[in-house]
């Protein structure tokens, strides 16, 4: 007979993984969290966090700002051609680079107890009493459930034939640090042709630059500095941000292959969190949001189907609903939002028309953001 390894089983230990490892661990849970790369590292993203999940990260043990997180307050949008509209943020949120994040939760999840195997996982299956995990040294290893949250693309997708990874991803999108001249209460999104860049204030006295843009501009360029000098500098305000600032990093880091389309938050049995079960466009600015935000409701789930309060198959119907419910008019407001600013024409009338009524921006915002819970809302399902 089969004897089970861990309670739960975690592919990727970014911030979703993290998060619901340490979740379930200091609920007593036995917990392998599988991350083949060491901490800390750095990953292309926006690193602007909404308020929304900060009394649930507090309860996890880990507060941002004694970490040097900066208070975000505003928020601001420039057109291609230097035209602006700005407003204020309804629920507001924190700068913290994904590195600091991810380190302060991997210590806070080894002190938890959650068991880190240092591999990557090729195979995932579902069985009748649980899930089941290969790594790439052929080990096996069981869990009465599992959580993936092993990001944007994996070749596990292509193991469990999801629809999306056959279609064409026509994104790409680099990051880098700078040092200079930016307001620090404010998140900054300033579009340009093909794409849009997001600029923000992290710990340390860094400012975040991080830019999305379909492949089919960036191509035309030789490289990835010819285009950041001929594409998004054609902004006024990104040309002059750069002019203000010096970049920290050798190079920008970049990713290929992003896609958007709608992905099952329950493949198989497993729970998908974070990215895995869903990507908004970095324009609506709240994508370490949603994933810290999926990882509270796998969790909350997990604990009742753990305790025996609720069956596997309520589990599954639960999450999806409950996964549906909190992310789905988010992700379509965020793809609504991308073609508009796919077009110049659809972005410079839709800029006219949020001068005319300006209540029209906070309101977007409101819908691409979750509500300020109570601590212990993040813990009931």
């Amino acid at each position: 007979m089969r004897t089970t390894q861990a309670d739960v089983l975690i592919i990727g230990g970014g911030l979703a993984g993290l998060c619901a490892g340490i979740d379930l661990a200091q609920a007593g849970y036995e917990v392998l969290l599988f991350e083949p790369k060491a901490y800390p590292r750095h990953k292309v993203c926006g690193e602007y966090i909404s308020n929304e999940v900060l009394p649930y990260l507090k309860s996890l043990g880990f507060d941002p700002f004694d970490h040097g997180a900066v208070a975000i307050s505003n928020f601001l949008w420039t057109h291609t051609d230097g035209r602006s509209i700005s407003a204020r943020l309804p629920l507001g949120g924190f700068g913290l680079s994904r590195y600091t994040v991810e380190l302060e939760l991997f210590n806070l999840a080894k002190a938890a107890g959650v068991d880190f195997v240092a591999e990557a996982v090729v195979e995932i299956e579902s069985e009748p009493s649980g899930v089941a995990a290969t790594t790439s040294s052929g080990k096996l290893f069981y869990g009465r459930t599992g959580i993936g949250a092993y990001g944007k693309r994996s070749v596990l997708d292509k193991k469990l034939a999801r629809e999306f990874i056959d279609e064409k991803a026509n994104f790409m999108a680099a990051k880098w640090h700078a040092r200079g001249s930016f307001d620090s209460t404010l998140v900054a999104l300033h579009n340009f042709k093909g794409g849009y860049c997001g600029v923000s204030r992290v710990e340390e006295g860094l400012i975040n630059f991080c830019f999305i843009a379909t492949y089919d501009v960036f191509k035309k360029h030789k490289n990835l500095n010819e285009f950041i000098n001929l594409e998004l500098a054609s902004n006024p305000a990104l040309k002059e941000l750069f002019d203000q600032t010096d970049m920290q990093f050798e190079q920008p880091i970049s990713i290929a292959q992003i896609s958007f389309k709608d992905k099952p938050p329950v493949e198989a049995h497993w729970l998908m969190c974070g990215d895995t079960a869903g990507l908004i466009h970095p324009l609506s600015g709240n994508g370490m949001s949603m994933a810290i935000r999926s990882a509270s409701l796998a969790a909350s789930e997990l604990k009742a189907f753990l305790k025996g309060t609720i069956s596997r198959k309520s589990l599954m119907v639960n999450y999806e609903n409950h996964w549906k419910s909190e992310f789905n008019k988010r992700l379509r407001m965020g793809r609504l939002a991308a073609r508009v600013f796919a077009s110049p024409k659809a972005s410079s009338l839709s800029l006219k028309f949020l001068k005319l009524i300006p209540g029209l921006l906070p309101f977007f915002i409101r819908q691409t953001h979750g509500k300020l819970k109570p601590k212990h809302l993040h813990n009931e399902a």
